[in-house]
């Protein structure tokens, strides 16, 4: 009951930053516009983004840390799964300190396609759609245990200009022999 109050406040907080993102760009006024450059719809992604966890059961929070580099291709526009492709590493702490490192951990390289999408009347805000896949390696124990890792992620972007902005996601994560767990996280991407 809890864990679906945490991932739908979640995709609520996704939903209004979308039409909040839509109300302050209708609020400006137009700039010139410009032509499009030689390879519009192609752009390389560099993001960095903490988050936290709620593991299930028990809604225990723990740090999230990921980084990653994606690549929009412009062929893939009309592509209904994705038109990005990433890879990422995230590490997570799986100790009992909350936050605080300690030896007990997983760290995950996985590949990923994200399907980027306009919000009406704003280009602002973007919304977006993340499936990732890769391998967890859990560290701490006698030997590193690895297992397959699956990731579904809803999110918003918030540009500041063509190379700066701000990610806001909700992520659905499960992992074999691993309660599933949700991970809410901001953060920063730099495009060029």
């Amino acid at each position: 009951m809890i864990a679906e109050s945490i991932l739908h406040r979640g995709l609520y907080t996704c939903a209004l930053v979308l039409l909040l993102g839509g109300t302050i760009s209708a609020q400006t006024t137009p700039a010139e516009t410009q032509p499009a450059p030689a390879d519009a719809g192609t752009s390389t992604d560099l993001f960095l983004m903490p988050g936290s966890d709620f593991d299930r059961p028990g809604l225990v929070p723990r740090a999230n840390l990921n980084i990653g580099i994606g690549h929009t291709f412009g062929f893939l526009k009309k592509d209904p799964i994705g038109d990005e492709l990433t890879f990422a590493y995230t590490y997570e702490n799986a100790g009992s300190h909350g936050f605080f490192h300690t030896s007990f951990g997983s760290h995950t390289e996985a590949l990923g396609i994200m399907k980027n999408f306009s919000i009406p009347k704003t280009k602002v805000v973007t919304g977006y759609t993340w499936i990732q896949a890769g391998l967890t390696s859990f560290t701490g124990n006698a030997y590193v245990e690895n297992r397959f890792y699956d990731g579904e992620a809803l999110g918003a972007a918030i540009h500041f200009n063509d190379h700066n902005g701000i990610w806001i996601q909700e992520s659905y994560n499960k992992i074999p022999t691993v309660p599933w767990y949700t991970t809410t996280g901001i953060g920063y991407t730099w495009s060029w």
